[in-house]
């Protein structure tokens, strides 16, 4: 959970109240997005349609094919308001902040100021472009166990992101990245041994020296990309990482003299760049299903934005007030009640949680969330339970039941799994399976691979484990996270396959990880 400003519940509370005027939300559902909206249908349709088109044209680009993702394990997107909401609702105290992603097992988040990629050939809101650069870092993850090093993951994602939609279907990818222009114009000339190197450099050096860090990954991919002479180069960089060569050696490996490419890149910057057109028989899609929601459930979504970008306790107990008024007002709304359940979990009130849970699922059985809350508040309730073996088993038959209704929600696998950490007992092979496919099923979430990636230890299973551990260990945003996992890569390097490692032979990292973000 994550600290919520006591101004910012204010805010929250007042949009709820003005909320009924408000009767133009949405709901988009498509294979890969869920979409939340104050907006009219045929706006929030195109948009929903556009970023299934540009999941395609990744794919078609790549050559990388996704599975459907399950219903619970699509990113779902806020439109928030102005640039003054999305602040607001960051936490980051940044005031250029235009959007952000949140990736979490079975509950991938992402918020925007609004839905604007409207087709007629133009750049796309500033907000749209921040999302599309986050879900080309999802669908990188998602597609590959191959850990980028920091300039090309963050190279791709720009290059992805600078696009545009066509009114006839069309995509076009590889524009000239317009909001990167400053950094190559204006910031620090950066050559591409500085790109090569940034792995290799502390977080206070990259501070100091990477204020055109992501203008210049961006330039040197796309040029990578259209150039003749160096596209296969870039593929035999690609081989050389994943050869487990550091991204400098790889570099001059493939590309030879790196003084003699940054002479080529300086030249690209005045000419004409190239694009791609992806025309709309590349880019099948499935359909885009828009739901009206009712008017409970539209009352409550300045709540559950709030909820579900993260709070704690008191923040949760200040909007609690707000939810179960909205509960009152509409008792048959199961939307109102999945949303109140989880205000009430997160404000520590487990017994509500469960309570309002079951009059959700009463109503609609299908409401994947309300099983959740209802199990994170008997798992709760199971940690101080006289006895931990039963109160464990009965906790488990929520998550039970939503794998039986959604088999490939990663949720209830790590539950299983952890219902033997909690009552102290060795998990058995088909709960050690659980959590390794719930960090397959949902790769973008960090802490699952980590701790995915700890157990494969113990296991012995020391090449899966690397392959869990290296993206969280080259993630640029991973903080303490990914330092502890160099640490863990460190340790490997000297241990056969085959070999067990117990606790006492890791490293000190600070205690376990999250496996995943419940409520």
């Amino acid at each position: 959970m994550k600290f919520c400003p006591v101004w910012w519940i204010a805010f929250v509370l007042a949009l709820a109240w003005a909320q009924p005027g408000l009767a133009a939300w949405h709901e988009a559902s498509s294979d890969n997005f869920v979409i939340y909206a104050d907006e009219k249908p045929a706006a929030l349709q195109r948009y929903a349609e556009n970023l299934e088109r540009y999941h395609a044209a990744m794919a078609a680009l790549l050559g990388r094919q996704l599975d459907p993702p399950s219903p619970s394990n699509r990113v779902v997107i806020f439109a928030v308001g102005d640039q003054r909401d999305i602040r607001r609702l960051s936490d980051s105290g940044s005031r250029s902040i235009a959007g952000f992603y949140i990736p979490r097992a079975g509950g991938s988040r992402a918020f925007v100021q609004d839905l604007r990629n409207d087709g007629d050939g133009d750049y796309p809101s500033f907000s749209t472009i921040v999302l599309l650069h986050e879900y080309a870092h999802h669908f990188l993850i998602a597609s590959s166990n191959f850990a980028m090093p920091r300039w090309l993951n963050e190279g791709a994602a720009e290059f992805f992101a600078a696009a545009s939609f066509q009114r006839d279907g069309s995509v076009m990818i590889g524009r000239v990245a317009q909001h990167r222009a400053g950094e190559i114009l204006f910031g620090d000339r950066m050559t591409v041994r500085d790109l090569f190197e940034a792995d290799l450099r502390s977080d206070d050096e990259r501070g100091k020296r990477d204020n055109a860090f992501y203008g210049y990954s961006w330039l040197l991919y796309h040029y990578l990309t259209f150039s003749e002479e160096r596209a296969e180069q870039l593929r035999e960089y690609q081989r050389n990482l994943i050869a487990g060569m550091d991204a400098l050696a790889a570099g001059e490996v493939a590309f030879g003299d790196l003084a003699a490419l940054d002479r080529e890149l300086k030249a690209y910057t005045r000419e004409r760049l190239k694009t791609f057109r992806l025309p709309p028989e590349r880019l099948q899609i499935g359909a885009v299903r828009i739901r009206a929601l009712p008017q409970g459930e539209a009352a409550m979504m300045p709540i559950i934005m709030r909820s579900q970008r993260g709070v704690d306790a008191d923040a949760a107990a200040q909007l609690l007030v707000e939810a179960r008024r909205l509960a009152v007002r509409y008792p048959d709304d199961p939307g109102v009640l999945t949303a109140l359940a989880e205000v009430e979990y997160d404000a520590g009130h487990d017994a509500e949680a469960i309570a309002a849970a079951d009059r959700a699922i009463a109503l609609h059985p299908m409401r994947a969330n309300a099983y959740l809350q209802k199990g994170y508040a008997l798992f709760r309730q199971a940690d101080a339970a006289d006895d931990p073996p039963a109160a464990y088993a009965a906790a488990m038959a929520p998550f039970e039941a939503l794998n039986r209704i959604e088999n490939d929600h990663p949720i209830p696998l790590v539950y299983f799994y952890q219902s033997f950490i909690r009552k102290g007992e060795q998990p058995n092979e088909t709960a050690r399976a659980a959590l390794e496919r719930a960090a397959q099923l949902a790769p973008f979430d960090l802490g699952l691979k980590f701790n995915a990636g700890l157990m494969l230890l113990g296991e012995g299973k020391i090449g899966i484990a690397r392959t869990f551990l290296q993206p969280v260990a080259v993630n640029p945003h991973g903080g303490r996270l990914a330092a502890n996992a160099r640490k863990l890569i460190d340790v490997l390097a000297a241990v056969p396959e085959g070999t067990p490692i117990g606790p006492d032979q890791l490293p000190d990292i600070g205690g376990d990880e999250e496996a995943g973000e419940a409520g």
